[in-house]
């Protein structure tokens, strides 16, 4: 970004890209050859200070330093509904309702998608509906009865448009059970284990089938601007705070979804 000054408050955008490699240089540096993620690859913010070059830097004279911890989370999502494509009123499967999940779940309602979320954990799917405001939810406890509640809520068709954001090889593999003819499957958690699909199934459907990989330096801006504009609201992602001469303590728990975190904020002093 041009013209910082000293003191801009301002979003990080954590790929490190190559401006000269081939998928930069066609307009993709979110998945550049030679990426380079901070916190992933190399070292990120548990450390005294870094660098990053100034186009990675997105400013905002006008949000909090907590919402702008929030924009990268949030472009997660909006690059993978980028992806997916949903048409106004499609019917719409997240799959997994972890942050990642839930920011799919920002973007799909601004895009006008009929949302329908599966997840294991109950406390996520109450987050959904009674603050993501999410119509339907689907406790996963087994694939049987799972699938019977998702066939119900599309009159047995599934989904048009399917998003896995688990991250889990069993769920990914089965994601291609809930996509319906001609529809889209977008994969953005990821994976170190190799999936099992069924080709006869996605050939018969004619299933599109999309990886999403970190976003794109257009999500931050957009995000920054919807933020600013009162069209997404940040707040009820930070459900734990804690100071940081306490952060040792808590940190280990606030890594485990039992306890309920969507998104913990650590609170330096002097901090505003």
């Amino acid at each position: 970004m041009e013209g910082l000054q000293p003191c801009d408050a301002c979003s990080v955008e954590p790929y490190i890209n190559d401006p000269e490699s081939f998928a930069s240089r066609r307009g993709r540096p979110n998945c550049c050859e030679n990426l380079k993620v901070l916190g992933v690859h190399v070292d990120g913010g548990l450390r005294p200070g870094f660098v990053v070059p100034a186009r990675k830097l997105h400013r905002s004279r006008r949000l909090s330093f907590e919402q702008l911890a929030l924009v990268e989370t949030l472009a997660i999502g909006c690059h993978a509904v980028d992806r997916a494509s949903p048409v106004s009123g499609e019917d719409l499967l997240v799959i997994g309702a972890g942050p990642i999940g839930l920011s799919v779940i920002e973007f799909a309602h601004l895009a006008g998608s009929r949302i329908t979320v599966l997840d294991m954990n109950e406390k996520r799917l109450a987050f959904c509906e009674h603050t993501m405001g999410v119509a339907h939810t689907v406790r996963f406890t087994d694939h049987e009865s799972a699938g019977k509640e998702l066939a119900e809520v599309t009159d047995g068709h599934r989904f048009p448009v399917v998003i896995d954001a688990t991250g889990n090889a069993r769920s990914m593999s089965g994601a291609p059970e809930h996509v319906a003819h001609t529809g889209r499957l977008v994969y953005v958690g990821i994976t170190t284990h190799n999936l099992t699909i069924s080709d006869p199934l996605m050939h018969r459907r004619e299933i599109t089938l999309l990886a999403s990989r970190n976003a794109m330096p257009g999500d931050f801006q957009r995000i920054i601007r919807l933020i600013e504009e009162g069209k997404i609201d940040t707040r009820p992602w930070i459900t734990h705070r804690t100071r940081f001469d306490e952060l040792i303590g808590v940190f280990e728990s606030f890594t485990r979804p039992e306890t309920g975190v969507i998104k913990a904020m650590v609170e330096l002093p002097g901090s505003p």
